[in-house]
């Protein structure tokens, strides 16, 4: 039976996340557009538990959100996929593998706050993955908002080029409607029908000059992008409204300019022009390059466009459970159909999926679909094998999709059940919380016998151990977090490792490896290079002996930590035609790495966080001293009004705790936040403590 291919009209479709700092009002937006377009009949509020978006049980109560949840639809007959991310930079992963499958995304700035930490995080995410954006200048209604200064920060903080299309009509208690420069007319909110209202008006006297000046920087700006808006310009004609439009589209697809609007979610000001935007300026499927990939048949790159009438490829991004229908797995389709019923490849495992069933999520709710097609952002029932970042391909045309690489744990907690008739179902629990996020880590200590699990940071793990204890229904205990620490070597060395081992009367293995190992030029680096002949040891043998010092690499020296920064060579060896084997091989560069690393002196290596503050600055002398007590380096402090932001590094180890610290220092007025910024070498006083303390008689 042949399928019938359906006739789909890409240009309509818009595949957009909602991305910025935590607490500037990404979830709110998404409620009003949500509110606005249709979909749903009554507003939600973050601080009343009742957000569409935030339907975690954990994200109800903290009011922020921890997963990024999809939704469509639909305004002014365009079809709008949103992706709401977390804000917090423990989350920095979910934020992540949606950027990767989305088409543009809207960039939320406090007006208050301006380009804040994790602001420049995201952009750094979507720069990577070079997404066209918008800024949307949120909470005008606030004291101090300054759409002005949000804007010079863009341009300063993340190096774009940001491009006024609106600007606000007053700000704080003042801020009542917007001006748009496209069709220069000033739009009033009527804020007794939830903003549903709107009234358009000639440009206030007092924003005449402002609004003339601004007008003319957008055509300027524009005219170096397209060649119609220059034509005119020069030859002084009259520039239409369209052909605005259509210079801002094209700028912003080629992410040359970042078009900046203004309002306040909240106060339900501005919501309906930025949908207008993200029509107007955001790319479709068709206006996106082609995704790239590798034909696994020939190992060539090939290119799918987002047409029904390729290949089928997808790929998976987010896996999760949903109580209801298990587990869901994530995937964006960038070529070709499908339709319920049929199987597909997961190009990774080798393997076939069936898409026994598809659903069209609206945050926590579904719909059943029938088919997927390009540019579809769906999830799938009951798959068995697929992974976060692995490829579904037709199986005639396979092709493999580059996957998705995610920062590794920085913290660590011990977790043991409470009766051995919950250790299954803490075991159970914990892989399927894995499978889910590819920043949680189980494993177990082969030392002391514990379960240890590892995340981004305080509040990742806290909220895994809550649904842990909830959502699964586990009794556990749960240790204090431990830092997760690294090892590395300081200098070159070289080791041998043989295993030659009688296995029968009859066979034998047998192997021979000699390594060198250096540090590498990067600290998070490892690099594996072949420097012997296919006579010394053949070709087929390197891969088991890589996976064999990646094996080796896993339990330092010292303490048994996890080891970084490496460069290994392969510089000698034997092998016998008989009786050499991959597992034979793989064992030996085992034992010749550890042989190597017991004479490389190594070092620990400990987690340094980048750590952002804003602080009254009649707290900041005493939050410096603290800093520094803290083995801080202070990178920069800039004054904002009587705002001190303060920019340091601080190890881990340090920070724990630092949340309650900072609320006594500043008397609850002291905000922060932290990320992973590198791994450094401890100091030598306390690397002998800590060796000390694993070594008591030493």
């Amino acid at each position: 039976m042949q399928h019938i291919v359906p006739k789909v009209n890409l240009h309509i479709l818009r595949n957009i996340g909602i991305m910025a700092h935590i607490d500037a009002g990404k979830t709110t937006t998404t409620e009003r557009i949500l509110f606005y377009s249709g979909k749903v009949h009554k507003m939600g509020e973050v601080n009343e538990g009742t957000a569409t978006m935030d339907w975690m049980e954990q994200e109800k109560e903290r009011g922020i959100t921890i997963t990024s949840a999809a939704i469509s639809c639909q305004w002014k007959k365009h079809l709008i996929n949103i992706i709401d991310t977390p804000g917090h930079v423990d989350f920095t992963a979910e934020v992540e593998r949606s950027l990767r499958v989305l088409d543009g995304a809207v960039a939320i700035f406090c007006a208050v706050g301006g380009v804040e930490p994790q602001s420049e995080t995201v952009w750094r995410q979507a720069d990577k993955y070079h997404v066209p954006r918008l800024a949307f200048i949120n909470k005008m209604d606030r004291v101090g908002a300054d759409f002005f200064r949000a804007v010079d920060m863009i341009k300063e903080k993340l190096g774009a080029r940001p491009l006024p299309v609106q600007l606000p009509i007053g700000d704080g208690a003042m801020f009542n409607g917007i001006i748009d420069l496209v069709r220069m007319k000033g739009i009033i909110y009527d804020e007794n029908t939830l903003g549903s209202n709107f009234e358009e008006i000639g440009i206030p006297k007092d924003l005449k000059e402002q609004a003339a000046e601004y007008r003319s920087r957008l055509i300027e700006t524009l005219s170096e992008y397209d060649d119609v808006i220059l034509e005119k310009y020069l030859d002084g004609l009259t520039i239409e409204e369209q052909d605005i439009h259509d210079a801002i589209r094209k700028a912003t697809i080629n992410v040359k300019v970042i078009p900046v609007l203004c309002g306040s979610a909240f106060k339900n000001k501005g919501v309906q022009r930025l949908l207008d935007a993200v029509v107007n300026y955001l790319p479709s499927p068709l206006d996106v390059p082609p995704i790239r990939g590798i034909n696994v048949k020939t190992g060539k790159e090939e290119i799918r466009h987002s047409s029904v009438d390729e290949p089928f490829s997808a790929l998976a991004f987010k896996i999760a459970v949903d109580p209801y229908v298990g587990k869901l797995t994530y995937f964006r389709v960038y070529s070709g159909y499908a339709q319920v019923g049929q199987s597909v490849l997961n190009v990774n495992e080798g393997k076939h999926e069936k898409l026994n069933r598809i659903l069209l999520m609206s945050a926590n709710r579904r719909e059943d679909l029938k088919e997927v097609k390009a540019g579809d952002i769906v999830a799938g029932v009951g798959f068995r094998i697929t992974r976060t970042g692995n490829t579904l391909s037709s199986d005639k045309h396979p092709i493999i999709l580059e996957t998705m690489k995610f920062p590794e744990p920085v913290i660590s907690i011990a977790i043991e059940p409470k009766t051995k008739a919950d250790q299954d179902k803490l075991n159970e629990s914990l892989m399927r919380l894995a499978e889910e996020d590819p920043t949680f880590k189980v494993k177990d200590n082969e030392e002391t016998g514990q379960m240890i699990i590892s995340g981004m940071g305080e509040l990742h793990l806290e909220i895994l151990v809550d649904r842990l204890l909830r959502e699964f229904n586990v009794k556990a205990n749960v240790g204090k977090p431990q830092v997760a620490y690294k090892e590395t070597v300081s200098r070159l060395v070289r080791g041998e490792g043989s295993f030659i081992k009688q296995t029968s009367s009859k066979g034998r293995q047998y192997a021979v490896v000699t390594l060198e190992l250096e540090p590498a030029e990067e600290v998070n680096d490892f690099k594996f290079i072949n420097r012997v002949s296919s006579d010394k040891i053949p070709h087929q043998f390197m891969k088991p002996i890589e996976d064999g010092i990646k094996e080796a690499m896993m339990g330092g020296i010292l303490l048994g930590y996890p080891m970084i920064g490496i460069k290994a060579k392969v510089v000698d060896g034997s092998f016998d035609e008989q009786d050499s084997t991959e597992l034979a091989f793989k064992i030996a560069s085992t034992i010749a790495f550890r042989n190597a690393a017991r004479n490389a002196d190594c070092k620990i290596l400990e987690p340094i966080m980048k750590v952002d503050i804003d602080v009254p600055e009649e707290y900041l002398g005493d939050l410096v001293s603290y800093l520094n007590s803290k083995r801080a380096r202070i990178i920069r402090i800039e004054a904002n009004k009587k705002i001190q932001h303060i920019v340091s590094t601080v190890p881990l180890s340090e920070m724990f705790g630092y949340a309650t610290e900072l609320r006594s220092i500043t008397q609850g007025r002291g905000i922060y936040s932290m990320e992973f910024s590198h791994h450094e070498q401890i100091p030598e006083e306390k690397a002998a403590k800590m060796l000390e303390g694993f070594y008591p008689s030493v």
